[in-house]
């Protein structure tokens, strides 16, 4: 199962502006800071709820995003990778991680932005070979336990939204 997505959302202290991640996903291409290929930045601020910046790549988008109205870094793997589903799990979750490390360490949001690493979400952008239904979670539970262990892990949203779960670590 491929184009797996991680979503980390931010601290309700974070004080950030939205739009002020533009010339920061600008200078991650610049600076080719990931390890994908980074193409362009897309800023959808004007969408109510919607998906905010986007910074898009060949392999995988990043994004400041705000669906839903809970803004959050969202990783969205779109080439496919080797390997089982809890190493893809891993090379999503990871590369989140290290995008929201790599954003409150930059001087433009010192001291203004901070991610909540127990709360975020995963899903599989893929509604054929992952479906929202009880059969999908029913075989991606398991998986999910093992990798978060210790983590409360519930199926969220409506049968025609993506797949998805809500990870928590209180």
């Amino acid at each position: 199962m491929d184009h797996i997505n991680v979503k980390i959302f931010l601290d309700e202290s974070s004080t950030i502006n939205p739009a002020d991640i533009v010339p920061v996903f600008h200078r991650w291409i610049k600076e080719t800071v990931c390890p994908e290929v980074l193409i362009d930045v897309a800023e959808y601020l004007h969408v109510p709820a919607g998906p905010g910046v986007l910074l898009i790549g060949h392999e995988a988008n990043y994004s400041l995003d705000n669906r839903e109205n809970k803004l959050g870094l969202l990783y969205n793997r779109k080439a496919k990778l080797e390997g089982t589903f809890q190493q893809k799990l891993a090379q999503a979750h990871q590369s989140a991680l290290t995008a929201c490390d790599r954003l409150e360490a930059d001087p433009a949001f010192a001291g203004k932005l901070k991610f909540n690493r127990k709360s975020l979400e995963v899903f599989v952008n893929d509604r054929l070979l992952a479906p929202n239904t009880a059969e999908t979670w029913k075989t991606l539970q398991p998986e999910l336990a093992a990798y978060f262990q210790g983590a409360k892990i519930e199926k969220v949203g409506e049968p025609r939204d993506l797949f998805r779960v809500a990870v928590n670590r209180d």
